[in-house]
């Protein structure tokens, strides 16, 4: 339990030096912080495929604790993780598509006002339909960076693109979503 308290008190960058070290508990105490995040982020590029997410998520730290021995003092462990997801998903998406499976729409909630309730449920699905819209690159920027709270700096540093690329994309991206949106603009 002591070591636990310990472990949860220290930055990544210092957990991952001391899983470089060979301390197991370190390591798990980084996919503790950081799982669910990953996953939630491959759940979403990955069309809603829980499992491929928990795959992916898996393979993800798999690698990270592979090459947590070449972890160099300074540099963010969480931006080091979603370059090897984003990597993870480059090499998925070069595969030949087998089909579009979309997430199911989500239910009424009883307690709620039905017509406020469906049109926010109309809204999800128009924006979840508008990021599906995306072209993959912009996709994935817009997914790291406005979901996953990551900075510009740190999505350039995973995605291999000047700073300057990334603004311009999520830039793109914010206007194609904006424009398949545009008929909810004044609710």
């Amino acid at each position: 339990m002591l070591i636990a308290l310990r472990l949860s008190a220290q930055t990544d960058e210092q957990l991952m030096k001391r899983a470089a070290r060979g301390n197991d508990h370190a390591f798990e105490e980084l996919y503790n912080r950081h799982a669910r995040r990953l996953q939630g982020f491959f759940t979403r590029r990955l069309s809603g495929d829980a499992d491929l997410a928990a795959d992916f998520t898996h393979d993800a730290f798999l690698r990270l604790y592979a090459a947590r021995e070449r972890y160099r003092e300074g540099k963010d462990v969480r931006a080091w993780l979603f370059t090897i997801a984003y990597n993870l998903l480059k090499n998925h998406n070069k595969k030949p598509d087998t089909g579009d499976t979309q997430p199911s729409p989500s239910l009424v909630d009883e307690n709620c006002n039905l017509e406020v309730e469906l049109d926010s449920a109309l809204f999800r699905d128009a924006l979840r339909d508008a990021l599906h819209s995306l072209p993959e690159p912009l996709a994935t920027l817009f997914s790291l960076h406005y979901e996953e709270e990551l900075t510009v700096p740190q999505v350039a540093q995973i995605v291999q693109l000047p700073e300057g690329t990334v603004k311009s994309r999520l830039h793109k991206a914010m206007t194609l979503i904006k424009t398949k949106l545009k008929q909810y603009e004044n609710h």
